[in-house]
């Protein structure tokens, strides 16, 4: 259908929406999930949010993983209600909402990669959802650290040639006097040659 952006695969009995960015999936079982952000950017130290919307009949056990080149680590499984499985990796980094969200705080460059959540409701059916991040450093600071050395190195050169100058200075007065009393010397001899 020309004008929509939404697809129904009547096979699997998933839904597919990906209008304004959101990816709602739908299982047999009336577990449906929905993703608004799946591509998130986010530098090195911030805070980000991996938002999902999930909806079941009965207790859902949600689920999140982390896959990357580093290879695939489990970050937390909860029961809401129930309990909260977080790993040791991810121990103080992630903070767990009842709508299936988790927040990652200051994120590094292994944090880059794909997240994947599985919601699965307690009669076995489940729903999956993909976030793909990418972590970038922060150029300013790098930007900063030039500034701050390219200033140091011009105050360095002042200094370096206010020092020159005043060198050059003194050794033009030290020549100037010396030259004074050398033709005041040889004054002095041809007076006295003269008196002779």
């Amino acid at each position: 259908m020309e004008g929509e952006s939404s697809s129904v695969n009547q096979s699997e009995g998933r839904r597919v929406t990906l209008g304004n960015a959101a990816v709602r999936r739908e299982a047999p079982g009336g577990v449906s999930l929905v993703v608004p952000q799946p591509n998130i950017n986010a530098t090195v130290a911030q805070n980000i949010l991996l938002s999902v919307e999930y909806s079941c009949r009965g207790i859902a056990t949600i689920e999140w993983k982390h896959v990357s080149s580093w290879g695939t680590t489990s970050i937390v499984e909860w029961k809401i209600g129930n309990y909260v499985n977080i790993s040791t990796v991810y121990k103080d980094r992630v903070t767990t909402f009842e709508n299936g969200s988790i927040q990652l705080h200051n994120v590094g460059m292994r944090d880059a990669g794909y997240y994947f959540v599985t919601v699965t409701e307690e009669y076995g059916n489940n729903a999956y959802g993909t976030i793909i991040v990418n972590v970038y450093e922060i150029i300013y600071e790098d930007l900063h650290f030039v500034a701050v050395l390219f200033a140091f190195l011009a105050a360095v050169s002042a200094i370096l040639i206010c020092f020159m100058w005043l060198c050059n200075k003194s050794l033009h007065l030290f020549q100037k006097k010396t030259h004074k009393l050398t033709a005041s010397t040889t004054e002095e001899i041809e007076l006295e040659t003269i008196e002779c």
